[in-house]
């Protein structure tokens, strides 16, 4: 039986890798895997402009799902990107509508200017939405007046994708690209592989193009050369 069947009749044996080979992944609202670590924040893009708080903070590790739902967001309420530096004009976007700030753990961002964006949110009535792998407690923030108001803001934690969302991404991953991957072969992978979406795709997208350059079909042998060269061992007995 082969692990996975070649839906795509232009994919024949022996067909070398493009140069340029992408995919476009359905990324929008109705494509959006939910499980029980990712209700919380897909229920708070869903009910937005009705937010408990003006600002929002989506927390959670590499690959848990936050730039999906914030791009989900974006799409939603027509947010503006930004980033609070002192030469930016984050405050004066803020006032004209949504704003969107992701990684604010990893960029960082200047205390003042985030004060001021914050500000600038709740006297105009719009919406911030930020995206940190580390709670706002835990950001290096030496400004008073920030860090009470980030205390008022609405935090919801991401946890790490479970082995159950992890299978349903590695089929959807395979399935926008036309593959159909056999539940055996997604359980062997999901048993070695790093806890996240990110993971994931890397995944996909390596087998995918090794088969390609190989013309053959993704079996677990092949799954496996991947796994190893990611660093992924064998998981214990």
């Amino acid at each position: 039986m082969n692990d996975v069947k070649n839906a795509d009749p232009k994919r024949k044996a022996g067909e070398q890798l493009p140069l340029v080979f992408s995919h476009d992944a359905a990324s929008g609202r109705d494509d959006l895997l939910i499980s029980e670590r990712l209700a919380a924040a897909v229920s708070i893009v869903d009910a937005w402009p009705a937010w408990p708080s003006p600002v929002v903070v989506l927390a959670g590790p590499v690959g848990s799902g936050k730039s999906h739902l914030a791009r989900i967001w974006r799409e939603l309420s027509g947010a503006v990107d930004i980033h609070p530096e002192p030469s930016s004009d984050a405050a004066v976007a803020a006032a004209a509508g949504p704003v969107l700030f992701e990684d604010a753990d990893r960029l960082g961002f200047d205390d003042n200017a985030l004060f001021h964006v914050i500000n600038s949110v709740r006297e105009n009535g719009t919406s911030l939405l930020i995206t940190s792998r580390l709670w706002p407690m835990s950001w290096p923030v030496s400004l008073p007046d920030l860090r009470s108001r980030l205390k008022a803001a609405t935090v919801v934690e991401i946890g790490e994708p479970d082995e159950a969302l992890l299978s349903q991404v590695i089929v959807k991953l395979f399935a926008d690209r036309q593959l159909y991957i056999d539940d055996k072969l997604v359980l062997y992978i999901v048993n070695r592989m790093e806890r996240s979406l990110n993971a994931a795709q890397t995944i996909v997208e390596r087998l995918d193009r090794l088969a390609l350059s190989r013309g053959t079909k993704i079996t677990r042998s092949l799954a496996a050369e991947v796994l190893n060269e990611l660093g992924n061992s064998e998981p214990a007995d």
